[in-house]
């Protein structure tokens, strides 16, 4: 556990009693602080009071004691409207704050020069830092990875020279981070996502840049408007370096073929790993994943005086992948089952369509967003059959009408048997039974984690199926 000294003696109101919650919680009692806790659910508050953090009712407390807020970052903050917390924070004069902020805090109070890379953008994040992560851990470095993804970013060991710190961050995280200042900012894209939090696009991305102004390098990707906008902007100013999959630069990190380069400004180029045949890394969107965590890695080494000569092939190579992103799950025969339940919109699922051109039997389907599938009617030829699941079925239906043959499932366990009986018949040279709903679960599913699981057990299930990683 890290804990928040730079709070000691002082009183502080934490909000939103989650995981984050209850570890800044801690945190602060551990360093020293008077916590009030409190939570709008009452399941939540019990669950805190099991592992001892003080209840107080802050609608009743008196501010004036307080020297900050903490707040749990899918607490609103400005939109839709901020949350009572906020306003009676603010009303006082207390700062408000998140988690990321406390790490931050301690960082620069005991260990300012300890690596730490942080990522943000709206898709790729979570894949990105935990291949960050896993190419540090091949080459031997003690790697804590937390944040956004996996543990909260205060329940990790403490900042120290030789320990990197690599943390996924959200743009209601970096929201509440007001001293962020990475080692190396990962801005890997923004597109829109979030806007009943942020209002805008431009005010989300606003939020994402703040992760590359207050880094000592920032790594950006150009392969969208706001990224190449927030590139120009911070080279006027202070180390930055850029990335793409999509077109060669200098300097900064591309692609040759499959084969991720370095290049610098006299377009001199090194190769340094070739993507090809890297089933967890499929895909372009995956390839600037790759070329981001390349980046990350190497800077920040650059930055530290350590030596960036890692085997990156062999640490690419090796990556596993996380589970529910494009998972290769089980094949039977030709047939591969790929678990994308990760895919909630159809920016996310554009991406597996292009990953798999043809031959796609597709079960989509679930709690619609805005827009539906609509977008991605240009990708249609490659799917051969689709099998919706879920409350979107019937505008899905009328979406796919006269363009893909579709049968309406209903629910996930006869999308897939439907799915392998039809892909065990196809004359595709790999069909493949893709899980890409386009859509959020819990019409069906406590959440997308759940749902890839389900798709998961039931295809184990199947008859004659070998699954990925077993004996």
């Amino acid at each position: 556990m890290i804990r928040a000294t730079s709070f000691n003696g002082k009183t502080v109101a934490v909000f939103g009693l989650g995981g984050s919650g209850i570890a800044s919680a801690r945190s602060l009692l551990a360093g020293g602080a008077t916590v009030a806790a409190w939570d709008d659910g009452e399941a939540s508050r019990s669950a805190a009071a099991r592992e001892g953090v003080p209840l107080v009712d802050l609608a009743k407390a008196d501010w004036s004691q307080f020297s900050a807020l903490v707040l749990a970052p899918g607490v609103p903050l400005t939109h839709p409207e901020p949350h009572w917390t906020v306003r009676m924070a603010q009303d006082s004069g207390v700062e408000i704050i998140g988690d990321i902020e406390i790490f931050a805090r301690e960082r620069a109070a005991h260990a300012p020069d300890a690596p730490f890379i942080g990522i943000t953008g709206t898709n790729g994040k979570s894949t990105t830092t935990a291949l960050i992560a896993h190419i540090l851990r091949h080459a031997g470095r003690d790697v804590q990875l937390g944040g956004n993804i996996g543990r909260a970013v205060l329940t990790l060991d403490d900042p120290a020279p030789e320990r990197f710190h690599v943390i996924e961050l959200s743009s209601f995280q970096i929201d509440l981070t007001p001293t962020l200042k990475p080692t190396v900012g990962v801005m890997l894209n923004v597109t829109p996502d979030h806007l009943d939090r942020h209002g805008t696009i431009e005010n989300y991305a606003a939020v994402k840049e703040r992760l590359v102004d207050g880094a000592e390098v920032a790594a950006v990707g150009l392969d969208d408007e706001f990224g190449l906008a927030m590139l120009q902007r911070r080279v006027q100013k202070a180390p930055a370096i850029a990335f793409s999959a999509e077109k060669s630069i200098a300097p900064g990190y591309s692609l040759l073929d499959d084969t991720i380069i370095c290049s610098n400004r006299e377009a001199l180029a090194v190769k340094l790993a070739s993507l090809g045949g890297i089933a967890t890394l499929r895909g372009r969107h995956n390839a600037q994943n790759a070329l981001a965590a390349v980046a990350a890695v190497r800077e920040c080494l650059n930055w530290i005086g350590q030596s960036s000569e890692l085997d990156w092939q062999g640490a690419l190579s090796s990556f596993p992948g996380l589970p529910h992103r494009m998972e290769e799950i089980g094949r039977i025969g030709n047939v591969l089952f790929v678990n994308d339940s990760k895919a909630t919109n159809a920016d996310s699922t554009e991406k597996a369509l292009l990953s798999f051109p043809r031959d796609v039997f597709w079960i989509v389907g679930g709690k619609p967003k805005a827009g539906g599938i609509s977008a991605l009617e240009k990708y249609f030829g490659g799917v051969a059959k689709a099998y919706l699941i879920g409350e979107s079925s019937e505008d899905f239906a009328q979406t796919l009408d006269g363009k893909v043959t579709f049968e309406r499932s209903g629910t996930l366990d006869t999308a897939i048997a439907a799915a392998a009986r039809d892909a065990k018949a196809s004359a595709g040279a790999e069909p493949v039974v893709l899980l890409s709903p386009a859509c959020a679960s819990y019409d069906q599913f406590r959440n997308f984690e759940v749902r890839g699981d389900a798709f998961r057990k039931l295809v184990e299930a199947l008859p004659g199926v070998a699954m990925r990683g077993a004996k």
